[in-house]
């Protein structure tokens, strides 16, 4: 098995497509490079049997590189862990957005950095021209620009960020396979700690928070609305432009088909509710350590009903501990009978 074996993108490519059927040439420029940016990665894999399992111990140092609008990464390194403040405000962003995912993986959970280990956090900010996406590619973020009427730049949006490297974190605890299912799982997981991160840092609790994944970087021709919401998967938006959200919110919807990697960024939003139904009961704290202790225990190949198994397990151990609510496996398994899992 490989390190890299997809580029996981934050913006979905049924989103993109849309936008290009509509005659937006940077969501077309950007499903292009994003296939380029693919090849030339996947040219340069690494096999994860040839990489040290136990790195030297650090504390997940961040570096942000300036891409220079070109279609490459880490082409000058702009803000080292500990450097003054940048004039570029993306840079800082960049920077302070990162700290605020690796302080919540360390204070919250006890994790350090992607890998447990103190990797450095890459982050690579303005690639290319009206680059609308966010990518981690197995080793770096790399955040575009956006637009500028459609997206703005994914920088200055904390979930962004803490939902990328999130993908980080999986590849180095259950490294999901990244299609069908298991992908799915990639993308929850994600979407899961994106929002989680979201609250730890501003302070907000799953009652107050809004669930919504990617509304800040919604462009004028789309402000108000988002990329995907967990408390209501499906409503997240709904316009002329790139038409009406697909997330279903229940098994009986599930989608079978072969786009989008079969449906990685449809299917989450199943669990998603799920995890906002629970955060809602116990609070989102509790119920993102839960999903965390399952992270770890689950596999590449894992499916929606094995996570749902390995998450009540892990709040029974969890109740055990002390650590999470008596009735957090009771309150697990109602949710996701709501979303009519297991199936």
């Amino acid at each position: 098995m490989s390190v890299y074996e997809g580029c996981c993108m934050f913006v979905p490519p049924y989103v993109l497509e849309t936008l290009a059927r509509n005659g937006k040439e940077n969501a077309l420029r950007t499903l292009q490079q994003t296939k380029l940016s693919l090849a030339k990665r996947n040219s340069k894999v690494i096999p994860m049997e040839v990489l040290p399992q136990i790195a030297p111990p650090g504390q997940g140092p961040r570096k942000v590189y300036d891409c220079g609008h070109k279609w490459e990464q880490k082409v000058n390194l702009v803000r080292d862990e500990g450097a003054p403040t940048s004039a570029d405000e993306v840079v800082n962003k960049a920077y302070d957005f990162s700290g605020k995912v690796r302080d919540y993986w360390d204070k919250a959970l006890n994790r350090n950095s992607i890998d447990n280990a103190g990797m450095d956090i890459i982050i690579n900010v303005h690639f290319g021209v009206g680059y609308d996406n966010a990518f981690w590619d197995g080793e770096n973020v790399t955040l575009g620009d956006g637009d500028g009427m459609i997206f703005v730049n994914f920088a200055k949006s904390l979930d962004v960020v803490a939902h990328e490297l999130a993908h980080g974190v999986t590849q180095y605890t259950a490294n999901f396979d990244y299609y069908g299912q298991p992908g799915a799982l990639h993308e929850h997981f994600s979407d899961v700690f994106g929002s989680v991160v979201k609250q730890f840092a501003y302070g907000q609790t799953a009652q107050n928070a809004d669930w919504l994944i990617g509304n800040e970087i919604m462009g004028p021709e789309l402000y108000g609305e988002a990329l995907r919401s967990m408390k209501a998967p499906g409503t997240a938006y709904d316009n002329a432009l790139i038409g009406k959200d697909p997330q279903p919110d229940h098994m009986k919807d599930y989608y079978t088909g072969l786009d989008d990697n079969q449906g990685v960024h449809y299917n989450s939003g199943i669990p998603n509710k799920a995890f906002y139904l629970v955060a809602m009961e116990i609070g989102t704290d509790k119920a993102a350590l839960i999903w965390y202790h399952a992270l770890q225990r689950l596999w590449s190949s894992a499916v929606f009903n094995d996570a749902v198994k390995m998450i009540v397990d892990s709040a029974r151990i969890l109740v055990k501990d002390g650590q999470v609510p008596v009735n957090s496996a009771q309150i697990i398994r109602a949710a996701f009978k709501t979303v009519g899992l297991p199936s």
